[in-house]
């Protein structure tokens, strides 16, 4: 298995975790297919927002969008997509919820990945799903359950 992943900073907020820790998660997240390729952009609130509003048509910065790569499978090519986190809002959730900043980190990078694999969580029965792995993968790497809120 092999993961490339590209990693951009457009973002003046401290405390954003290594390209070591990107990949890391990506392997994880990405771990069934043999090849992947994806960019990972680092942003803040004013790019956060105007990409959310642009492509979901919200006005605000969230913490991660995904952006499918939409290739014919003909092509057999090993991009999946691209990534927008915000590190603001991560960094500013991680703190409203009581949560690890890096497992927070973690969890939206692992999130945005299987976004990109075609797991979404519209309905309740696919979050479930979605969640279920998220849960998975994040007790492998050591990280709590990012779904259960600390009192």
């Amino acid at each position: 298995m092999s993961v490339q992943v590209d990693i951009e900073i457009a973002s003046d907020c401290s405390g954003i975790p290594s390209e070591a820790q990107f990949e890391q998660w990506c392997a994880i997240a990405l771990r069934e297919r043999e090849t992947s390729e994806l960019a990972i952009r680092i942003v803040d609130e004013a790019e956060g927002r105007e990409l959310n509003n642009t492509y979901r048509h919200k006005d605000y910065a969230t913490n991660v969008l995904s952006f499918p790569a939409d290739l014919p499978p003909e092509l057999g090519l090993p991009l999946i997509g691209d990534l927008a986190i915000c590190a603001p809002v991560v960094l500013r959730e991680a703190g409203e919820h009581n949560k690890g900043v890096e497992a927070h980190w973690a969890h939206m990078v692992i999130h945005g990945c299987l976004h990109l694999q075609g797991y979404d969580h519209i309905e309740d029965s696919d979050a479930d799903v979605m969640e279920a792995l998220e849960r998975k993968l994040l007790a492998e790497l050591g990280y709590p359950d990012p779904y259960h809120e600390e009192e």
